[in-house]
């Protein structure tokens, strides 16, 4: 049974037309992204109507906090993505099961002081970001509510990151649908019933994402027994756990430097009253149906070529590149041209007020038109993080953040007013491109395979 269930759940992408692949393996995950943004956007939604502005510049602000503290663990995960796409490639089953049973010790082990920090930090954090007091302690509650139960969070991602080094894209559609109705009933239960405000919703988003995570091992276990995930059993490899931080670490201190460059445009969005910043952070839920589709062809392509390179196929590489640029741009163009128009309709989702909306707009009209620019980056990306390149692409991201976006920020709002201090996005998204474009046009990505190196 193991042998059969977990080829007809996989994908094997080494042969077969690139785009159909890829589209096929990014599908389930842009509909996965879209539970994913209406499991956060229902968070927002319940508090803005339910408890008010402050509350959902509470739930916005706390974020990049969250992310911040989490991202090395991420970064590990997307490591061993990386790693179980080139063994499956190879048909290295021996490897994958050490990798997975190294990743999730590690995961485990590391849990107990991510909570601690995110708990003891979340207050010290949101003063730094200068937090409006109308916001900050409800703010600060939600922070350390998601933190006491992080270990669901990151149970979720490994489970997911598994499967789609596997070529499995759908299941992880499953885990996610499953948290999302949880988290919806919840939330409602508990705010607009039990009147339990932020700390309702971040209690709502613990208790589903653990259930998703729960639901994930019992799933893996059985339909790849062969992979079993056993938890509580120590099995570690110092090796692969080795070459896992090494593909993991640039990728986490991406993550975790995004999310700090984050925070410091946060602290100048902070600057401005209460309802631009609910505004900003009601049309960041928005805008991240932008960033869906980018993310989603991003995944399947890491995975792609992944798989490709090691099977020995590099040739197959730069036909996917082709074909995901193609599609994430052309869905990105389809997806400005209705959001733009709709902005105001989608605000009056979380709010009433005028200003609230007005802001959230200025934010959407100036991002959503340049999505394209930021999917060629990120496809760019994706592509040499999938042959076992990961310090290009942090180069890349970090330039187009901390070098570009922020103190273009800072500039545009001191010199045009703090509507236009959006076009940062696209003046960091070009920055970044020539980096990661140079560096793919040189070829010397290709020489960075895991598979290869043994």
């Amino acid at each position: 049974m193991s042998e059969t269930k977990s080829k007809k759940a996989t994908t094997d992408m080494t042969t077969g037309n690139p785009a159909k692949l890829i589209c096929l393996f990014a599908l389930p995950l842009l509909a996965g992204n879209v539970l994913q943004q209406l499991y956060n956007m229902v968070d927002s939604i319940v508090v803005g109507n339910f408890v008010g502005d402050a509350a959902l510049a509470a739930v916005g602000t706390g974020f990049p906090v969250i992310f911040m503290l989490v991202s090395l663990f991420m970064g590990l995960g997307a490591g061993a993505t990386v790693m179980i796409s080139q063994f499956y490639g190879a048909g290295d089953k021996e490897n994958l099961r050490k990798t997975i049973g190294t990743i999730y010790n590690a995961m485990l082990a590391g849990a107990v002081p991510l909570t601690a920090a995110g708990v003891l930090l979340a207050g010290p954090l949101l003063r730094l970001m200068n937090v409006p007091a109308d916001a900050y302690d409800m703010a600060r509650v939600y922070v350390m509510v998601v933190f006491a139960g992080v270990v669901g969070n990151m149970g979720y991602n490994v489970n997911s990151g598994i499967l789609q080094g596997l070529g499995n894209s759908k299941t992880p559609l499953l885990f996610l649908a499953i948290a999302c109705v949880i988290n919806i009933v919840l939330d409602l239960l508990f705010v607009a019933v039990f009147g339990w405000g932020v700390a309702g919703v971040a209690l709502a988003t613990i208790i589903a994402q653990f259930s998703s995570w729960i639901f994930g091992i019992f799933y893996i276990n059985k339909h790849y027994p062969e992979l079993a995930v056993r938890p509580f059993q120590w099995n570690f490899d110092k090796g692969l756990f080795l070459r896992a931080l090494k593909l993991g670490v640039p990728s986490g201190i991406q993550q975790a430097l995004f999310s700090i460059g984050v925070m410091v445009l946060q602290t100048l969005i902070n600057r401005y009253d209460t309802a631009f910043i609910a505004g900003f952070q009601a049309a960041n839920k928005l805008d991240t149906f932008g960033f869906m589709p980018v993310q989603s062809f991003g995944i399947a392509v890491t995975t792609y070529v992944g798989q490709n390179i090691g099977a020995g196929k590099m040739e197959r590489v730069n036909k996917g590149l082709r074909s995901a640029l193609a599609m994430s741009v052309a869905v990105n163009v389809a997806v400005a041209i209705l959001f733009v128009p709709l902005g105001p309709f989608c605000m009056r989702l979380f709010t009433q007020d005028p200003a609230v909306i007005a802001a959230g707009c200025a934010y959407l009209d100036r991002i959503m038109p340049f999505y394209a620019v930021f999917s060629i980056m990120f496809i760019l990306n994706a592509v040499m993080r999938g042959a076992g390149e990961t310090v290009i692409p942090m180069i890349s991201s970090l330039v187009s953040l901390w070098a570009a976006r922020i103190p273009v920020a800072y500039f545009l709002a001191d010199r045009f007013g703090r509507d236009n201090l959006f076009y940062c996005y696209v003046i960091g998204w070009l920055a970044g491109i020539l980096i990661s474009g140079a560096y793919y046009l040189s070829g010397r990505w290709k020489n960075k395979s895991i598979i290869a190196g043994r």
